[in-house]
């Protein structure tokens, strides 16, 4: 160890960004170090109410099962706190209406129960278990203008006042726009190579009063469109405060423009199921309807580097960014938080090789949603950008397990668990589940529907 090295225990860390990815970071931090400093140049609000850092605060926010239980394993009771405070449980496969593929899937059983909540209300208490830590300081209207360090160390982070924060350990949870290539490139590091899939998804979302028996057999409601002759999509949640959360969205900007009540209720009617409809007629809404774009998934390979600098990760959206219609940012960005403090007790220092093996941990967590997304995504011809080998063949297959799932509660449990991160996938591709698959498919009500 050199004695530019830097110490990992009795010292500080910084974590730049106060989102969900920040937070857990934080959480895992905190057990580690003496300090944890978490900068956010935004406003953090004092209610769970949206703020302008982040711009999906708006829309809906389902964590898959994988990230819900990364989240409680991190900060223990948050389901029961969430739940006290609004927020919905469901088992998606017997609650919720999913349509697909030309019919309605049968109700069955997953195994799964899911929190349903605004965005808002899930930063917000989480921001309250983070800040209620002795040694967590969060500094918000505070922005980051690079990094400090010399001879490929890390030794802390340089403020738009001009103020240097010295530190052991910084976290980039920045976001999407993550100015990582930059400040690594100050300090003679190679930027990461990025793969970007380009997918012009939009939605917009506007809150609803809810009342008991808007739905009268099931609490949530789900439409996603058969590629590629489709491209909408529907969602109605129900949140905290009596609300619905309804959202219209599509890919390749097939979605209704904001403030455009008409052109909201014109885009429920246009899907294939009329329950987002009917929920739109019989409530009254209680907000404007608000938009988001999405134009991309991106994905920085760190992984690749073939050197990293001590002292400095990235983690969450500041790695990969995901379609989120899929919902699987925050799912990603806890398990790597998690990641994070499984190489932090392997590892005596925070050196380069702790970086290195760091990233190799997330590109293994990343690579199922990866591929799920943006090879997803390719289903449609207008997505641009490189094609992965046989996408094609793993989206005919991904569109027969799905049908499959229609009438088989056993592909479907298992598709759910994998989905949701609970499962590898590699036991969709054994070959009795795909003579299952194939055999099964054909006998779904939407097969002849999405040939």
């Amino acid at each position: 160890m050199t004695e530019n090295t830097p110490n990992l225990s009795g010292s500080t860390a910084v974590v730049i960004g106060a989102g969900i990815a920040g937070l857990c970071a934080a959480r895992v931090l905190a057990d580690r170090y003496a300090r944890v400093v978490v900068l956010d140049r935004d406003h953090l609000p004092p209610s769970a109410a949206p703020r302008r850092g982040v711009p999906q605060g708006n829309h809906g926010a389902v964590l898959l099962a994988a990230g819900q239980r990364a989240l409680g394993e991190l900060f223990e009771g948050l389901v029961d706190e969430l739940v006290a405070a609004g927020a919905v449980p469901f088992e998606p496969g017997t609650e919720m209406i999913f349509y697909r593929y030309g019919s309605v899937w049968a109700k069955s059983p997953t195994g799964i129960t899911l929190l349903s909540f605004s965005r808002p209300l899930l930063e917000h208490t989480v921001r309250g278990r983070v800040s209620a830590l002795r040694n967590v300081e969060i500094r918000a209207g505070v922005a980051v203008a690079g990094l400090a360090g010399a001879d490929g160390v890390v030794t802390g982070v340089v403020l738009d006042s001009g103020e240097t924060l010295p530190c052991a350990l910084v976290v980039d949870c920045s976001g999407r726009g993550s100015r990582s290539d930059r400040w690594l490139a100050e300090l003679g590091f190679s930027a990461p190579a990025v793969t970007e899939v380009k997918i012009g998804v939009g939605y917009t979302t506007r809150l609803y009063r809810r009342k008991p028996g808007d739905l009268s057999d099931a609490t949530a409601v789900f439409v996603l469109p058969a590629a590629p002759h489709e491209t909408r999509v529907g969602l109605a949640l129900p949140i905290e405060d009596d609300r619905w959360l309804i959202s219209m969205g599509g890919w390749h900007g097939d979605f209704p423009a904001a403030g455009d009540p008409d052109a909201f209720a014109a885009h429920a009617r246009s899907l294939p199921h009329p329950g987002i409809a009917g929920l739109i007629d019989r409530c009254e809404p209680v907000t404007e309807a608000v938009s988001f774009t999405f134009p991309s998934n991106r994905r920085r390979h760190f992984e690749d580097l073939p050197a990293h600098p001590a002292g400095y990760l990235a983690l969450g959206d500041a790695i990969c960014s995901f379609n989120p219609i899929y919902g699987q940012g925050m799912t990603c960005a806890a398990l790597e938080a998690q990641a994070l403090g499984r190489q932090l007790d392997m590892h005596d220092t925070v050196t380069a090789d702790f970086a290195t093996d760091y990233y190799a941990e997330a590109a293994h967590i990343l690579a199922t949603p990866w591929g799920f997304a943006a090879g997803g995504d390719f289903a449609y011809p207008q997505t641009q950008g490189e094609r992965p080998r046989g996408i094609a063949l793993r989206n005919r297959y991904s569109r027969r397990i799905q049908l499959a799932a229609q009438v088989d509660p056993e592909i479907r449990r298992i598709f759910t668990a994998v989905q949701h991160l609970l499962t590898p996938p590699g036991v969709l591709r054994k070959p009795a589940m795909v003579l299952r698959v194939l055999r099964l498919s054909r006998r779904a009500p939407g097969a002849r529907a999405t040939r």
